[in-house]
């Protein structure tokens, strides 16, 4: 079992706390992203989408899981569990900083994640305070004018990576 954590990190004008719409536990959020196989190395074709919402029961064993998927090339099975708990919103510090920050953990058996891929549903705020929701990150960059702080707001050079945690 591996446990990794998605991090993020983004260039952020005037904004701090990007975070998934409803916190990093935020049950509705969908994760997108290519899964490799532990055993032979293939990586999945498509997206493949994980939210703490969904949950499906352990084929051996007590528990649930958030997904369960076998592998088209070697027919292995694999499932990757969410750990709620472990995520941190994006500041304006850490971004300065150039720092990532952890915004969900996956408990990881036979499938690990890859590639994640930047989607809607991020929410940041502005330093004046204005709240900007449903933020889309699937473009190069988000960009609106903050009417409260009277000043442009921007999140840019946007990127993750996957990092083993320690338990």
């Amino acid at each position: 079992m591996v446990l990794l954590a998605l991090q993020i990190t983004a260039e952020l004008e005037n904004l701090t706390d990007l975070q998934p719409e409803n916190g990093c536990d935020d049950p509705d959020f969908t994760y997108l992203f290519k899964l490799r196989c532990q055993s032979c190395g293939e990586l999945t074709q498509k997206e493949t989408a994980l939210s703490l919402s969904e949950s499906v029961p352990l084929p051996v064993g007590k528990g649930n899981t958030n997904l369960i998927q076998k592998c088209k090339f070697c027919g292995r099975e694999g499932t990757i569990t969410m750990v709620p708990g472990r995520g941190r919103p994006l500041t304006q510090e850490l971004s300065e900083a150039g720092k990532s920050t952890p915004v969900m953990a996956f408990e990881c058996r036979g499938y690990e994640p890859v590639d994640y891929v930047f989607g809607g549903g991020w929410k940041a705020r502005s330093l004046a305070g204005t709240t900007f929701d449903n933020v889309d990150l699937s473009e190069d960059e988000f960009a609106e004018y903050d009417e409260k702080g009277e000043c442009p707001v921007m999140i840019s050079k946007h990127s993750s990576s996957f990092v083993v945690l320690k338990n």
